[in-house]
């Protein structure tokens, strides 16, 4: 008869809120101390009621006992607050936030893919041109045909060539000085465009 006789100190939380002797092998007294307010077991008794609870509590492994407690716990004060729905009400809420949460991750990882792209993009370009100008003797800096040095060859003014080539068919001094144009059928000078 010593599993029905009552506890020496003062009751767990769960019997001290039924108001009845708290008995030595009482399913309620580890998971309900005497320290705590009664308010906790209050709401898993008025929605769950007492001996459901323990029916529950003697169903389940002892190692699992304290988190059936605690989810029990949870449900009942989210029936008391939302009568409807209950704890569904806040599992949906967290729902939501995690599919808005992976819809905003989802989007970060396209721009840093479009961003990673756009770099890797640039730098191979950079780097085929640094290759290109390497290869083939060039400098790193563009130059336009115009600014090149023609060292072998004169720089007339526009004017003073079309005066030359003007002479060049009377005067015989001035054909010596001036190179010999040749103009091809096009009208373009004959050595700077090639023959087609």
């Amino acid at each position: 008869m010593a599993s029905s006789s009552t506890r020496t100190g003062s009751p767990c939380g769960a019997c001290k809120f039924l108001r009845r002797k708290c008995v030595l092998d009482c399913v309620f007294a580890p998971y309900f101390s005497t320290d705590e307010s009664p308010v906790r077991f209050a709401a898993i008794h008025k929605v769950f009621g007492a001996s459901n609870v323990s029916k529950i509590l003697l169903h389940v492994p002892v190692q699992q006992r304290y988190e059936v407690v605690f989810t029990m716990a949870y449900e009942a004060e989210s029936r008391l607050h939302d009568p409807v729905y209950g704890c569904v009400s806040h599992v949906f809420a967290l729902q939501q936030q995690v599919a808005f949460l992976q819809a905003q991750l989802m989007q970060l990882k396209a721009n840093l893919a479009h961003q990673t792209i756009t770099t890797v993009v640039g730098d191979l370009r950079n780097r085929s041109e640094m290759t290109w100008q390497q290869t083939n003797g060039h400098t790193t800096t563009y130059k336009p045909y115009y600014s090149y040095d023609h060292s072998n060859k004169p720089v007339l003014p526009p004017q003073s060539s079309i005066e030359s080539l003007e002479h060049s068919n009377t005067s015989s001094e001035v054909t010596t000085n001036v190179p010999k144009i040749q103009i091809g059928r096009f009208g373009f000078l004959q050595d700077c465009y090639p023959n087609y």
